[in-house]
This record gives structure tokens, sequence and C-alpha cells, in this order.
């Protein structure tokens, strides 16, 4: 199987745990009432607990701290598409799931639209209540149908475009892996009897 081929399953997994922990951390920083200053120190508490030997630290800090810098704007948009719950009432878990979703949807290039929101989805169903993937995929789904189409076609030409150079990448490797396997195998003399 080429290297490339394997690429995209062990990336997505890899960054489904990490939007588990980033939401874990987005969780506990709102139950505690949003100190700033605590952040990163929940971050390295939910590797520790949860993921000790995970290594995408950088992407999880950098869609914790995408939240909270554009929380003012997640949470206006959370009201606008969530109009039967004041963001106050909605279950924190379902709250942060939605974080991140927006985020990603509104403030990511580098997610691709559908990404965000089935990533969201799925961790509603892990973590949240009965009816929470729902109303995840209610909220965002309505974000992005209100995006403007340019918007929505430059993301998915950007992830087009990343997925490409992935693809380029794995096979650039997967050729390295060749040429060096036949180097090797051109030094072993043929042993006769």
């Amino acid at each position: 199987m080429a290297l490339y081929a394997l690429a995209p399953i062990i990336y997505m997994s890899n960054r489904h745990l990490a939007r588990t922990i980033a939401m874990q951390t987005l969780f506990a920083w709102d139950f505690n009432g949003q100190k700033k200053e605590s952040i990163n120190e929940l971050i390295d508490e939910n590797f520790a607990n949860f993921a000790p030997h995970f290594n995408d630290h950088g992407f999880v800090k950098e869609t914790v701290n995408g939240v909270i810098e554009h929380l003012e704007e997640i949470d206006n948009s959370i009201r606008k598409y969530a109009t039967e719950w004041p963001l106050e009432q909605i279950v924190i878990v379902d709250r942060n799931i939605l974080r991140i979703g927006i985020y990603e949807l509104m403030f990511n290039d580098n997610i691709p639209p559908r990404v965000a929101i089935n990533e969201a989805i799925e961790i509603g169903k892990a973590f949240g209540g009965d009816a929470s993937g729902k109303f995840v995929n209610g909220v965002l789904g309505a974000i992005y149908n209100n995006m403007p189409e340019d918007e929505k076609a430059r993301r998915e030409e950007i992830w087009e475009k990343k997925k490409q150079e992935e693809k380029d990448r794995a096979l650039a490797i997967d050729k390295t892996s060749e040429t060096s396997d036949e180097s090797a195998e051109d030094g072993v003399e043929e042993v006769t009897e």
C-alpha cells in the first residue's frame, strides 16, 4: 500500500483526538470561569490525562487559542443561529463543541467546512446528550448555508490544494523509499553454493 493512501487516515484520527482534547480544555476553562491565565495549564493537564503520548499539541493550542481570541464573534454566531437557546443555557459541552466548529468554519482556512461540521457532530454524539449531534449539526449547518458561495468555494479550493500537496509529498517519500530499497538491493551480492 502506498504511503499516501494511509496518511489521511492517520491525519484524521489524530485531528479527531486533538479536537477532543481541545473540547475538554475549553469545557474546563468555561466551567472554571474562563480564566485565560490557566489555559496552557489545562491543555497540559488534558494531554497528561487523556493522551500522554500524543504529539499534536500545536493543533490543540491553535484551536483553543483561536476560539478564545474570537470568542465574542463566535458566541454572537451561537446567539444568532441557536435562537431557541440563550447562550448561558446551552450545555457546556455543546457550547464548546459549537465554539470549536464555528472557529473552524469561520476563522481557520486550513479546515474544510464539511470536515469542521462532521467532526463537531461526531464529538457531540460522543460527549454530549442524545440530541447534541442534531443540535450541533443544525447550528453549524445554518452558519455554513449562510456563508457566501465564493467563500465556500475559496475554502474548498484551499483544501483541495492541500490534499494534492500531501499526496505529492507522500508520493515523493514513497519514491525515495523505493529508490533507497533498490540501492540497498544493488549492494547485496548474490551468494551461490
